[in-house]
């Protein structure tokens, strides 16, 4: 087997750090509630990610193959999910108080990542386009989804520090808006983008 690692590596750190719904969302969780409050959704949404990428070696070689219309049904059932993920970071105030609403948990991070449309594709891709001479040896495949992981973990933790660090910004009405706006118009097209309405 000979993977050419140029184009893979690129392709897995590309995809993992640039914007997308559980980027874009640990984002806007570091902004509300820092880095150590996010913890538990970054651990969901990695879980979720180790998930998918241990079924998308398997389904990319069978259930695609079988049933074509499931990644389509996938996308705008994502796409749903991100909808509503968008409309609740239009609304956060950014309060920054004692009572603020409790961060999301392991189980939403879980859930976007889960049917995030974006990393299923990312996945299955992975494995059929880069991975698929190492889906039938158990060490290689281990290795490769342990690494992925960790590459994905790193990616989402750097988009909720960034999210922490231009929290002290949003103390100003303006500011916070514009923040609220980009970052759900930014899912909002990654909803539509995927869907591949566009």
């Amino acid at each position: 087997m000979t993977t050419n690692l140029f184009p893979l590596l690129s392709f897995v750190l590309i995809t993992t750090f640039t914007p997308g719904p559980s980027n874009i969302s640990s984002a806007s969780m570091g902004v509300l509630y820092g880095y150590k409050n996010t913890l538990s959704y970054l651990v969901g949404l990695t879980s979720g990610f180790l998930l998918v990428i241990l079924l998308s070696a398997w389904i990319s070689s069978t259930l695609l193959n079988s049933f074509p219309a499931l990644e389509p049904a996938l996308r705008f059932i994502g796409a749903g999910y991100i909808l509503y993920l968008a409309f609740g970071i239009l609304k956060a105030s950014y309060t920054f108080t004692e009572t603020e609403t409790k961060p999301l948990g392991f189980g939403h991070g879980f859930m976007l990542q889960v049917l995030n449309p974006k990393m299923i594709v990312f996945a299955l891709t992975l494995f059929s386009a880069f991975l698929a001479p190492i889906t039938s040896n158990v060490v290689l495949l281990v290795l490769a989804v342990a690494l992925l992981t960790l590459d994905a973990f790193c990616a989402m933790s750097v988009w909720v520090l960034f999210g922490t660090a231009i929290k002290s910004f949003l103390h100003y009405p303006r500011a916070k808006s514009t923040v609220n706006i980009i970052l759900s118009l930014a899912l909002v097209y990654t909803a539509v983008k995927l869907t591949g309405i566009i």
